[in-house]
This record gives structure tokens, sequence and C-alpha cells, in this order.
């Protein structure tokens, strides 16, 4: 890899990214959010997500990821701006019909259901036949290697686990993004790495767009095509950053040159978001 020609292919400054001719699947065009206390929590946020892309937004606690990525899942609306989703079906009152799966920074399973319940929740609320959901919950359960632990709950299971359980519920219904805050925040090192490489390995596999909050440098760089940098008081996107490195990626690239000079690369640029 040409280290100075990856240095100078990154944006400094925010700017709105289109790859190819293509729609970008969501449109996000002036955004800001202001809560009722006063506190701004989100500028004048303009960014495309990209069909089958894997985005990570990266950045110091308070610096509005969260609240960014509520918006897109329509948890929260915007103060000003607005947010499309220009290949979507919209329902009689123009709101658009959010194609996405959501994975929270804690599981939230239901603590008296059982795994393959769980999983199966967002089929049963949308009428599928019980079969039918049943069959597509122990398939999703054994992609994220849950295979045998249909039965058991939640408290049985570890915390990665518990994670795994949350990311099948998710990707259950085949969304066409999936959204992510800090969901491997919690666990050890060992644990968020083999996270790491099984997510990439289903994102690969069923073509998803992946929006990821986290505030690792580290992890920003092993999982993502691009890295969005926010900066805080308010939250601001600095830079929009391409990870130059191909798929699939397992050890060899978390050890090498290449990886700690992307590493170095994205650290700076997060140090200078902070320092803006």
């Amino acid at each position: 890899m040409d280290h100075q020609a990856l240095d100078t292919a990154y944006l400094s400054t925010p700017t709105i990214r289109r790859t190819d001719g293509s729609k970008p699947l969501v449109c996000i065009r002036h955004v800001s959010k202001q809560f009722a206390n006063g506190t701004l929590a989100v500028r004048d946020v303009n960014l495309d997500l990209g069909t089958g892309e894997f985005i990570s937004l990266l950045g110091p606690s308070g610096c509005g990821k969260s609240t960014l990525l509520r918006m897109v899942a329509g948890l929260g609306t915007p103060s000003t701006g607005t947010i499309d989703w220009p290949t979507t079906n919209h329902d009689a009152s123009g709101k658009p019909q959010r194609d996405l799966g959501f994975v929270f920074q804690d599981p939230t399973l239901m603590p008296w259901a059982s795994a393959l319940a769980n999983v199966m929740m967002p089929l049963v609320l949308k009428h599928v036949p019980r079969r039918e959901a049943e069959a597509r919950a122990v398939e999703m359960l054994a992609l994220v290697g849950l295979k045998g632990f249909e039965t058991s709950y939640p408290r049985e299971l570890s915390g990665g686990m518990k994670m795994r359980v949350s990311i099948a519920r998710a990707l259950v219904m085949k969304p066409k993004i999936l959204l992510m805050d800090e969901p491997f925040a919690a666990l050890d090192e060992i644990t968020r790495h083999r996270l790491n490489d099984d997510l990439l390995e289903l994102w690969w596999r069923e073509k998803f767009t992946a929006v990821f909050v986290t505030h690792s440098v580290f992890e920003s760089v092993y999982l993502s095509k691009r890295i969005v940098v926010m900066a805080a008081r308010p939250g601001r996107v600095m830079a929009d950053l391409d990870v130059d490195a191909p798929y699939p990626r397992d050890d060899l690239f978390r050890t090498s040159s290449d990886y700690a000079h992307l590493c170095r690369v994205v650290s700076t640029k997060l140090k200078e978001a902070i320092g803006s």
C-alpha cells in the first residue's frame, strides 16, 4: 500500500460522498438536533450512506454519534434539516418505510424468552407464520455461531453470546441497513475481536449497509470501508475517510504495517477533531 497516496486520499473537510452513479440509501442534509434543555447535540451534518458500505461513526463521547444514528432510525427527529431514503418506499403521509435493524449497546433481550423466541420476535410482530418464523430464526442463530443454543435463556449466555442474539434479531428481517450503537463496548478484547470478525463475515455474506458507532480507532479501521470522524460540542462531521484495505480482513491485517499506519492517520484526524 502506498502510504503517501493513502494520506492524500483522505478528505480533510466534511463533504457529501458518492462512490458511483447510484442513489445513496440514506441522504442526510443539514441535520441539526437541539434538545429541550437547549443542548445542541448535532449541527449541520451532511452525509450519504451508500448501499453495501460499512461506515463507522467515530468520535469522543458526547459528539452526537448515537443521536445521529437514532435519527436515521426514526427514533428521534431533526430540529432542522432532512433525512431522506431515496430508494425506499414511502407511506401515504410521505414518511419513509425504513428497512433497518438496530443493535443497541446493551443486548436488550427479553429475559423470560429463549434465544430462539428473542430472534423470532420481529417476525412474530410482522405476522410471519410461526413455522417460517422459527425456521428463519434458527438459521440466523446458526449464522451468528449459536447453533445449539436455541432454547437457552439470556441468563444462561455470556455477554458476547447475548450480543450475538441481539445481532441475529436485528438481521432476521434481512434489512437493507444495520445500525449499531457501540455494541461491543462492554466486552473484553478477545470477545470483541471475535465479534468484529463475525460481523464482517455476516456483512460480506448478507450485503447489507452497516453503520457502526464507536470511539475506538482500532475497531473503526478494522471494520470499515469509510470512517466518518465527528467532533463534539456541538456534534459535527470533521472528516470522511476511505479505508483503502481489501476484504476479507483477519489477524494478519490486524498485525500488519498497513493497519498500524491507517490507525495512526485516523488517530491524527480524531485528535484534530477533538481539538477543533
